[in-house]
């Protein structure tokens, strides 16, 4: 059984959370992955700023952060569950670029939490090869979800 918490370290409502669960539900099933645990926090441009500092050395906000427990070897605890990481939102970055592409905030949200996902399964877009199949990634998840531009 797949478990995927979600913490809000800000002080509103955002009902577009609900949806984003349930995407990453069903970007497991895509993946067909099972007994997976990870966390996604929501948090302000500050909070993500400084994280963006402390561990990347970028002093500026970003949109998502992945920290990833599987980097070579998998990190599986009790019942060979595996543990992925955990995915920083910032609310306000999604926000903003939500308005930027003229498309919605669940869009923007259900993207960045996608993303991250793809980036906890060690995926990246360091090079154009791996961008492409990263994106084709996300985009099938999404598409097939409902969740369009």
């Amino acid at each position: 059984m797949n478990k995927i918490e979600v913490f809000k370290e800000v002080d509103e409502e955002i009902e577009e959370l609900t949806v984003m669960e349930d995407v990453l539900h069903h970007a497991l099933k895509v993946e067909n992955l099972d007994n997976i645990n990870f966390n996604v926090i929501i948090v302000d441009n500050n909070y993500i700023h400084e994280l963006n500092k402390n561990y990347r050395d970028i002093d500026r906000e970003t949109d998502v952060i992945t920290f990833a427990l599987e980097d070579d070897d998998t990190l599986v605890v009790g019942d060979d569950v595996r543990v992925l990481g955990d995915i920083y939102i910032s609310i306000d970055k999604a926000k903003s670029q939500a308005e930027e592409y003229g498309h919605s905030l669940k869009r923007e949200i259900c993207f960045l939490a996608v993303h991250g996902f793809y980036h906890l399964l060690g995926y990246d877009h360091m090079t154009k090869e791996e961008e492409k199949v990263m994106f084709a990634k996300q985009e099938e998840v999404l598409s097939s979800y409902g969740i369009t531009r």
